[in-house]
């Protein structure tokens, strides 16, 4: 069905590679991907990619930095086997914090990373539902960035939740959790937050709107140590919530997190497979995972057809 597509995965999340293969029915690429005892990264890619449109799945999750480096030697390794065009697709694009200078000496590593994948070899991005949205900017190539939002929303619709009010966890993802709110017919509140510095965990002050006897449905872009969740869930059962439900795109739950979430009184956490989910994570009970496979397929299809991407920012597939 598809002329000269080939997709790739180095070892950050191959099974997400091979989900988006089977929808399109395509093979997974063959390449060498593996770490030497001295922690040097080698990549071989072992067919013919000469004149190929190439998409390397490759998330940005744990180990982050391994996973940094298997993605910008594959994509010099391509490179260099005269693929025509190389679309790196990085569902989780980590570092995208880091996206300005809001202290003095600090980086803005969001955009060292978007140097290196462009001078690696890149042609295009196509990622995910990115913490800041600017960091669009740091690219001088197409970047495609789809959102699960509609994902998580179509489930949370099928729930059936009762008088349900979607919490921003902070301020900054008040306009986020507006549009979601929006998509599942809920009203909004949000949990204000105070982080004092670098490391401490963030201090939930209060909570703006009601929440007494809703059932509230927290929504981030992502939950990664699960201390601001467990602030507003915390804060949640104070203030009278019914039930209290959370949604997330990235689910990292690095470090403490999966033991933060085991202890909350959270009836389900939903989450995307963005990030490959380890079995301590899977053994959550309260979790749901929602596969992000057939949307990213779906993009890569239209990429490779010449067909507009952008129709899938606003809906499903």
């Amino acid at each position: 069905m598809y002329r000269n597509l080939s997709i790739f995965t180095g070892n950050a999340h191959p099974d997400l590679a091979r989900a988006v293969c089977r929808y399109l029915g395509v093979e997974l690429g063959r390449a060498e991907v593996f770490e030497f005892s001295n922690e040097n990264i080698f990549v071989k890619i072992n067919q013919n990619v000469r004149e190929h449109d190439v998409f390397i799945v490759q998330p940005f999750c744990s180990p982050v930095n391994r996973s940094v480096m298997e993605l910008l030697i594959m994509l010099d390794a391509l490179k260099r086997a005269s693929a025509s065009r190389i679309t790196a697709v990085v569902p989780y694009f980590a570092y995208s914090r880091s996206d300005k200078k809001d202290q003095p000496r600090v980086p803005i590593t969001a955009r060292l990373l978007a140097d290196m994948i462009q001078v690696a070899g890149a042609n295009r991005l196509l990622t995910m539902d990115l913490h800041a949205g600017q960091v669009q900017g740091f690219f001088k190539i197409p970047v495609d960035e789809l959102t699960a939002m509609y994902i998580i929303a179509d489930y949370c619709r099928g729930m059936e939740l009762i008088d349900p009010v979607v919490v921003a966890p902070d301020l900054g993802f008040a306009k986020k959790a507006r549009n979601f709110a929006a998509m599942v017919d809920a009203s909004l509140a949000f949990v204000e937050k105070r982080r004092t510095n670098n490391r401490e965990m963030p201090e939930s002050l209060g909570v703006i709107g009601d929440v007494r006897g809703k059932t509230a449905l927290i929504v981030d872009d992502e939950i990664d140590t699960a201390g601001s969740l467990m602030g507003a869930v915390e804060l949640l059962a104070r203030e009278g919530a019914r039930e209290i439900y959370a949604a997330t795109v990235h689910a990292i739950l690095s470090g403490p997190a999966v033991e933060r979430i085991r202890r909350l009184p959270i009836r389900q956490l939903i989450c995307s497979d963005t990030v490959r989910l380890d079995t301590k994570k899977q053994y959550l009970d309260n979790l749901q995972v929602l596969t992000v496979s057939m949307l990213l397929a779906e993009a890569i299809s239209r990429i490779h057809t010449g067909e507009s991407v952008g129709a899938l920012f606003g809906a499903a597939v």
